[in-house]
């Protein structure tokens, strides 16, 4: 058949112990919130002062919520843009280096 993987036996495969699986996850997870926190933050912070002003002003118009956090969002990302890469790249290099001790024969 085409397109299936062979079959292993038991002893033929590498397993990763659970343990490890759940650390990268954690690492994972961790690198996500770190890098995504500049954005939200900013996002959060613009939406609120934006908020204040159209419920000061009774202005009700949603380009206007919109348009100044997409902005802010983009500079932000600008901003934040090496610091995103160094920590994404740390994350990969160091996963990268650990894949050798992982997988348990």
């Amino acid at each position: 058949m085409q397109g299936t993987a062979p079959k292993l036996k038991k002893e033929d495969k590498a397993l990763v112990s659970q343990g490890v699986v759940i650390n990268i996850l954690t690492q994972a997870i961790t690198t996500v919130i770190i890098c995504a926190a500049p954005m939200l933050i900013v996002a959060m912070s613009v939406g609120l002062l934006i908020s204040i002003f159209q419920a000061t002003t009774q202005i009700n118009e949603q380009t206007l919520a919109f348009v100044p956090k997409i902005v802010c969002v983009m500079l932000t990302l600008l901003i934040f843009g090496g610091f995103i890469f160094s920590t994404i790249g740390g994350f990969v290099t160091r996963l990268f280096d650990q894949i050798n001790s992982m997988v348990v024969s």
